[in-house]
């Protein structure tokens, strides 16, 4: 069956095509980190239907590594992409050798002229005791870590840098060794680390905030980089 569907699907990679498989082996691992070590992230190159995992974490779920096969599964959701054209079909349970429940899902990959080039999966398994999975969904209070980060979740670029200069004034505002004098640059500074400025309303608001001018603004900003 592999063989068969490996000469519908066979087309040369070209180093484009490996480069585009391997921009994703980041995100399979941050992926798994994200959801926990009950997940499999793993992704199928398409060059070599017998070896087809070239990236695979937590693969103890399903016993698999680097060079394992595609899957029966896999070769189907092929055919329907060929069929449908669908890259993201809707998740489905299945399970492991093991009997074990899995929830999945993959993703066809696109090369060049979005030719399929791979398949990115996700898959969960359902069958650990569903207090270890929140466990491992929620901070570690015993590694006395900061939970305190904030992330402004906006609509426009003005409101993400209105509520950074927010937290920024906060920050500095808490810091008693920043004197009056040095308080808007000391700001300024802190939103420069952030890379706030990187958005084009920065200037403005900022130096409209401060009461200071935008030639004031670039003045630090040239400071801090150099």
């Amino acid at each position: 069956m592999i063989k068969a569907a490996e000469q519908a699907f066979k087309t040369e990679f070209t180093p484009r095509d490996r480069e585009l498989l391997q921009s994703y082996f980041h995100l399979a691992e941050s992926m798994a980190d994200l959801i926990g070590p009950h997940c499999e992230v793993v992704i199928h190159s398409l060059e070599s239907f017998e070896q087809s995992v070239v990236k695979i974490v937590n693969g103890h779920h399903t016993g698999r590594k680097v060079g394992s096969p595609i899957t029966d599964l896999g070769l189907k959701m092929l055919r329907q992409y060929e069929q449908t054209g669908e890259l993201t079909p809707k998740s489905y349970f299945s399970n492991n050798k093991g009997g074990e429940m899995l929830k999945s899902s993959t993703c066809i990959l696109q090369g060049e002229k979005g030719r399929p080039i791979g398949m990115f999966c996700v898959n969960m398994n359902l069958s650990y005791p569903f207090p270890e999975i929140i466990k491992t969904l929620m901070p570690d209070t015993t590694q006395h870590h900061s939970f305190d980060m904030t992330e402004n979740f906006s609509a426009s670029a003005g409101d993400v840098v209105e509520q950074a200069l927010n937290h920024a004034i906060a920050e500095v505002e808490a810091d008693d060794s920043v004197n009056l004098k040095g308080r808007n640059k000391a700001i300024t500074k802190v939103l420069f680390d952030n890379g706030i400025f990187e958005l084009k309303e920065a200037t403005n608001i900022v130096s409209n905030h401060l009461s200071i001018t935008k030639h004031a603004v670039y003045k630090y900003i040239r400071e801090f980089k150099s």
